[in-house]
């Protein structure tokens, strides 16, 4: 027997050929009618091939060492399924070879590697022993002689064979060229076959069929058609490598067997392999099927078989399996089970905030719905109101009380359509919008959504927000809702939508017509002392790291904060001077010269510094032509001065104070009431022809803007005309026209409320906010007198005290010298042009 070394420098690679007379002296060589019988998996023994095999098996192990200690021969069989460890006769083909142990190797973890050698192929007639190991009944099968078929098919076959194997040798670059001389240089027809069969790249399935076939030209047919199959696919990997460049890192490496594997795989038509991607989404779904709609499944099935057949190295892998993946996140039908104990969300409401009246009643409301109907789209809520009277901690509270997930979205700054609807998943890194991520943190469908700050959106080339708003917001329309990423509906009826605005001006009036609008108002002093002693003075204790025992401060004190130290309508700045005070006794008890701090009122100014406002009403007012307005501002209410002079002129009138349209407007038309009034009044006509007429409306760097200060206006005007002073503990507010009427306006609890933190004792209010007055509660108008009018002569007399200090007839009358001719256009109101605003 000759051997051809396929590694020069390790004697062991070589491959024994056999000549035609030792293959026939094999295949005529005796054998006992009984063999023990060992087992292969994944592969087959043939006649005349040498094969290394690790045998690990207690039987199996058991078998070798008996026959290498006998006469070596073993009957060798494979396995029909790989994964059977302890094979029985159904397990196992029937035909196989016999074989003789040419060499054991010990190995150190107990296993024994040993090198066998086919002999002749065998039949299994019955099975004589199972323990220890298998043994049964065989016979020889006979081979049909290489003299007994056509000899030019047979060499024409084996030439074939030769050929298409050399040429697979030289097409793999991971086989040495020595294999195809040793293939050259075999002799024997069958061996060949035997040998390149038992080295086919095939299923055990199709190397048992080889086995079983008895003619050697079929056996050969057999095997030139697997070498033929074998040469197309190299010939493909070829082409692969050539349009491939070799030289590149690992990374760029691995994706090119990748593309060699799925370039080999589309010609075999065999790219269904599983993906271990698409896998666990696969289980995943099953998980969920019974939670997604039809629609879902057959995008996700679709999806889902796209990743399979896609490369995991292409670009567009990643986006199909993050879309898969934000699919199946998605809570879709699952939802938390509210907690229908009306009583149980009141107290919740109740202990998280003080006020609120309106609030807590429509949220008790929905719930008592929700609880008789069992189901009903939720409301979509907008609160309203100056900043740090809480409404968006509220929208936490409301969460808590009907016992679901709470997710904020703030839309401050969002001038990106794509924020809401998601992109399109053509572009690169697509994300779905706000409201899908949002549902996705969430875990449920029927979440509390937290539109923060819903007036602070924008609009730009990306497109308007707020239109995209308009669908998810309309119970109509949002239980079908499309985000461009996900396409597909998405049914939102079932989120409680709560949006907060400090004003509603700015909302796009289809959007404001889709909410219903809470108004949240500014709190009173007695309402803001309640919530320091209740929420704001416990939570800085606990920041601040002071227990009860250590921390104790008077009403009197927290009342000077609230009228002192802050000017706002929420409570915002006041837990932050709280805080303040806090953080004075917490630095005493940790530097220990002190073990507890008590605060009074006296003690304020040491710990936090001077007062910071004042009331200097009387002050201010205590010359004619100064009036007290009252003006409604984003962060509450507050009082403005209206402060008008006349000089030597030609009836000309100067504004300033940075007044918006509406606003000048408003002093144009009370200098044309006070005109066509002036004989009502007292004041002589050469007021208006020789005197010009200054209004100014401090701060002068702050906009200003609204008609409520007509009345202030008006007032001021008579008042510097009439040389009458407006009385320094009156303010007012109110809309008038040309015809003397006052009208209504907005803002008035923020007003009142105003009035009374500077002092005011008096307010006068147009007739038809009587309404607005009845709905703020007692104790915040508690020693403010509120009178209502219905024209601007009503007010006057209110307002302005009934002694002049001047007779106006007297001051206002020209001598006949001093008169000039008028030219036309004197006594035309000159405006001096200032910037517009947005307070009221």
């Amino acid at each position: 027997m000759q051997h051809v070394s396929l590694a020069p420098d390790d004697p062991e690679q070589s491959i024994p050929l056999l000549t035609p007379d030792q293959e026939r002296e094999m295949h005529s060589a005796e054998l006992p009618d009984t063999l023990p019988i060992l087992t292969l998996r994944n592969t087959v023994l043939y006649p005349g091939v040498v094969l290394p095999i690790t045998v690990g098996r207690d039987a199996s192990l058991k078998l070798v060492k008996d026959a290498y200690a006998g006469n070596r021969l073993v009957g060798v069989v494979a396995q029909k399924r790989a994964e059977v460890e302890s094979p029985g006769p159904d397990d196992l083909y029937k035909i196989g070879a016999a074989a003789t142990i040419l060499k054991l190797i010990k190995m150190p973890d107990g296993s024994v590697s040993i090198v066998i050698q086919g002999k002749r192929r065998i039949e299994v007639e019955e099975y004589t022993q199972h323990e220890p190991y298998l043994e049964a009944k065989v016979h020889p099968i006979d081979e049909v002689e290489a003299s007994d078929v056509d000899p030019a098919e047979l060499d024409a076959r084996i030439r074939s064979i030769k050929e298409l194997a050399v040429h697979i040798v030289n097409l793999s670059p991971n086989l040495p060229s020595e294999a195809a001389y040793a293939i050259q240089n075999i002799e024997s027809p069958g061996f060949l076959v035997h040998f390149i069969a038992s080295n086919l790249q095939i299923e055990v399935e199709k190397k048992q069929e080889l086995l079983e076939t008895r003619p050697l030209l079929d056996r050969s047919q057999l095997v030139l058609d697997h070498l033929e199959n074998e040469v197309r696919v190299l010939e493909i990997s070829e082409e692969i490598r050539s349009k491939v460049k070799t030289d590149v890192d690992q990374q760029q490496r691995e994706f090119f067997l990748r593309q060699q594997l799925k370039a080999i795989q589309d010609e075999l038509g065999e790219t269904e392999g599983s993906s271990r991607d698409a896998d666990e989404l696969r289980d995943k779904l099953r998980e969920k099927r019974d939670d997604l709609p039809e629609a879902v499944i057959e995008t996700l099935e679709k999806e889902l078989t796209k990743l399979a057949r896609t490369n995991p190295a292409s670009p567009e892998y990643g986006v199909v399996r993050n879309y898969a993946e934000t699919i199946l996140d998605l809570p879709w039908d699952h939802t938390s089970d509210d907690k229908l104990d009306i009583a149980r969300a009141e107290s919740v409401l109740e202990d998280d905030h003080y006020g609120l009246e309106d609030v807590k009643k429509r949220i008790l409301e929905y719930l008592a719905v929700l609880k008789l109907k069992g189901d009903m789209k939720a409301p979509i809520l907008c609160f309203y109101g100056p900043p740090g009277v809480g409404k968006t901690s509220l929208g936490k509270s409301i969460a808590r009380a009907l016992g679901r997930e709470f997710h904020r979205i703030s839309l401050g700054g969002v001038r990106d359509e794509a924020e809401i609807r998601g992109h399109r998943r053509t572009y690169i890194g697509a994300l779905p919008g706000r409201i899908i991520q949002g549902l996705k943190r969430a875990g449920t469908s029927n979440p509390v959504f937290m539109l923060d700050e819903v007036d602070k959106l924008g609009t730009d080339f990306r497109g308007d927000p707020a239109s995209a708003l308009l669908e998810v917001l309309d119970p109509e329309q949002n239980d079908s809702f499309n985000d461009h990423y996900l396409e597909l509906d998405y049914d939102l009826s079932r989120i409680l939508f709560i949006a907060t605005a400090n004003y509603l001006d700015s909302i796009p009036a289809p959007l404001r017509d889709r909410m219903e609008v809470i108004e949240i108002n500014g709190y009173t002093p007695s309402e803001k002392l309640a919530i320091a002693r209740k929420y704001l003075v416990p939570r800085q204790l606990e920041r601040n790291g002071l227990r009860d025992d250590q921390f104790t401060i008077t009403d009197d004190a927290l009342l000077l904060l609230v009228e002192g130290y802050t000017r706002e309508s929420g409570v915002r700045q006041l837990e932050r001077t709280v805080g303040s005070v806090v953080r004075s006794v917490a630095k005493d008890v940790a530097l220990e010269t002190a073990e507890r701090g008590d605060v009074s009122a006296d003690d304020v100014k040491e710990r936090i510094g001077a007062r910071k406002f004042f009331n200097d009403v009387a002050e201010r007012t205590e010359v004619p032509g100064v009036a007290t307005g009252l003006a409604w501002t984003p962060v509450g209410g507050d009082i403005l001065f209206v402060e008008a002079s006349v000089s030597r002129g030609t009836g000309r009138m100067t504004l300033t104070g940075k007044l918006g349209d509406v606003m000048k407007e408003s002093a144009q038309a009370a200098q044309s009431w006070i005109r066509s009034h002036a004989d009502d009044l007292g004041i002589p006509d050469d007021a208006f022809r020789y005197w010009d007429l200054h209004v100014h409306v401090p701060a002068g760097a702050i906009p200003k803007d609204g008609p409520s200060a007509g009345v202030a206006m008006t007032a001021a005007l008579a008042s510097i005309y009439t040389r009458r002073r407006v009385r320094h503990d009156v303010a007012m507010t109110g809309e008038i026209t040309l015809r003397g009427l006052v009208l209504p306006v907005g803002g008035i609890k923020e007003k009142v409320l105003a009035a009374r933190r500077a002092g005011i004792s008096t307010v006068v209010l147009p007739e038809k906010n009587q309404k607005d007055v009845e709905e703020i509660k007692d104790e915040a108008v508690e020693g403010l007198e509120v009178h209502t009018v219905k024209r601007i002569t009503e007010a006057l007399d209110l307002l302005l005290e009934a002694k002049a200090l001047e007779d106006p007839v007297e001051l206002f009358t020209v001598l006949e010298a001093d008169r000039q001719p008028v030219l036309a256009g004197d006594g035309a109101p000159l405006v001096v042009t200032n910037e517009p605003s947005s307070t009221d």
